[in-house]
């Protein structure tokens, strides 16, 4: 896609990417990020999402996996994946700018509804987490969104529409098919979901594989197969990744000390926490959060 297109974007995000970090809009479900300088490592638990980088590079880790995606490159999460998220390129001169669009899977249904041309396979996406270009049409979508934003008392008639369109593009783009599953009741993909969702809503509680299983509705050697293929993890380590990131966001929103926080993320033993915080960030929790506080 030419650049004059991403300047446009750029333009119509500055406006509303004020703040250093995360900023709404006035359109539900449609977020915008700023940062202006490279970030230590920071972990989040991905909800279904489209993200579009207007300016700048970031490198994500899911599982041992790394991507990285740039300007005018989308990354999509089709389910909820706890991952490792590091902007590699930003500055105060060329802050770096990303566009969030939550996703809709009761929007992805009925638009498939509408669009017999696309086949989806029934069986299990290679990974949940998606990385593609932008191309003319998408990006053509992106800017008319934008664009209301500097019509507000256009928002709540138009909104709706123009939100659907995003999802139809992203059903159109070279991840379709993998992302139709996710709203297809029955599909592989769409039967771990149940049991992602469990495990995001119960990080903190004892859950078995007999029961994630169960939930999927298949074998637990299946089950292992299928959730290592959208994950990229074990559904054990999946939750571990999980309890820390809500651990981090813990300790530096509520202060909290490390060994409260075990305890209250799920941990028997504080020294397990910290071994295992110390694995996945690096250094203990102290000091880390110690780091991030400077």
């Amino acid at each position: 896609m030419d650049d004059n297109l991403r300047q446009k974007l750029l333009r119509l995000v500055k406006r509303v990417a004020v703040d250093e970090g995360f900023n709404t809009t006035a359109i539900p479900n449609v977020f915008c990020y700023k940062i202006c300088r490279p970030q230590v490592t920071m972990p989040a638990v991905y909800q279904p999402c489209l993200c579009i980088i207007v300016q700048g590079r970031k490198n994500v880790l899911l599982g041992t996996e790394m991507l990285s995606y740039g300007e005018l490159e989308f990354l999509i999460a089709s389910v909820d994946l706890p991952i490792l998220g590091t902007v590699v390129e930003a500055s105060e001169q060329r802050p770096y700018f990303v566009i969030q669009i939550n996703i809709d899977v009761r929007l992805l249904s009925e638009l498939l509804l509408q669009m017999d041309h696309l086949a989806v396979a029934n069986k299990t996406a290679k990974s949940g987490l998606f990385i593609g270009q932008v191309d003319r049409q998408m990006g053509d979508s992106l800017l008319r969104l934008f664009k209301l934003l500097e019509e507000p008392e256009d928002i709540a008639v138009l909104s709706e529409a123009f939100i659907r369109e995003m999802h139809y593009r992203m059903l159109r783009s070279s991840y379709g098919k993998e992302i139709a599953q996710i709203s297809l009741k029955g599909t592989p993909t769409q039967r771990i979901s149940v049991a992602i969702q469990k495990l995001r809503r119960d990080y903190d509680q004892t859950v078995t594989i007999e029961e994630l299983a169960g939930l999927a509705g298949m074998s637990v050697s299946s089950f292992h197969v299928h959730f290592k293929s959208v994950t990229n993890m074990s559904p054990l380590q999946f939750q571990k990744s999980v309890r820390l990131v809500e651990a981090r966001t813990l300790m530096i929103s509520q202060h909290m000390d490390a060994a409260s926080t075990a305890y209250k993320v799920g941990y028997e033993s504080p020294s397990q926490f910290s071994r295992e915080y110390a694995r996945m960030f690096g250094c203990p929790p102290a000091r880390d959060i110690a780091r991030i506080r400077l």
